[in-house]
């Protein structure tokens, strides 16, 4: 009973929905042209963004399996969420992921790469550079290098593209508030 009480405790820490319902944060995969280097028919990038955790992406082909995330102008990325079920999905289950950005695909660099032990949930990757900061980038590729138990093919049940709400240059500025009625008429753009 104390398992299940600490396993939910984490899913409630790992719940990049709650995250964006909060305004920590918000989800930027919409602004993206998402391509997978295969897929089953049927189980491609509708089922990856459908935001149901009931459907997924399942690859057809060789290893690596590529999730590519475009975007149309540089955008500050701080996380990316993926869920994955072990217990469901088994040997589709991802083992070992890459998450590699650049300016397009002939200059992608590694960013992260994660070992996952039988996930079952949601995964949160942060992107930092080498200042500590959130990541700008125009693509970012999710790259599946390994599955559990050596499978061939992979399961992705969702994916969440995190960025900041405040601009992370001008976070440590803070202006005061406008109390009064006339200085708060003017507080919009018009």
């Amino acid at each position: 009973m104390q398992n299940f009480f600490i396993k939910m405790i984490l899913k409630q820490i790992m719940d990049p929905i709650k995250e964006e319902r909060e305004g920590k944060v918000r989800e930027v995969g919409p602004q993206a042209v998402w391509s997978l280097s295969s897929c089953k028919p049927g189980f491609g990038v509708d089922q990856l963004r459908d935001q149901c955790l009931e459907t997924y992406w399942q690859s057809d082909g060789p290893q690596p399996h590529l999730v590519n995330i475009q975007f149309r102008r540089k955008t500050t990325i701080q996380e990316v969420y993926l869920y994955a079920d072990y217990k469901l999905d088994e040997s589709y289950t991802p083992n070992r992921i890459s998450i590699r950005a650049g300016t397009h695909f002939h200059d992608l660099h590694e960013i992260e790469v994660v070992e996952l032990n039988e996930p079952s949930g949601w995964v949160k990757i942060s992107l930092k550079d080498a200042s500590d900061q959130p990541i700008r980038t125009y693509i970012v590729q999710i790259a599946i290098l390994s599955n559990h138990q050596n499978g061939r093919d992979t399961h992705l049940r969702q994916i969440r593209v995190h960025s900041p709400v405040e601009n992370y240059c001008f976070a440590a500025i803070k202006f005061p508030m406008l109390t009064n009625v006339c200085c708060a008429a003017y507080s919009t753009i018009r």
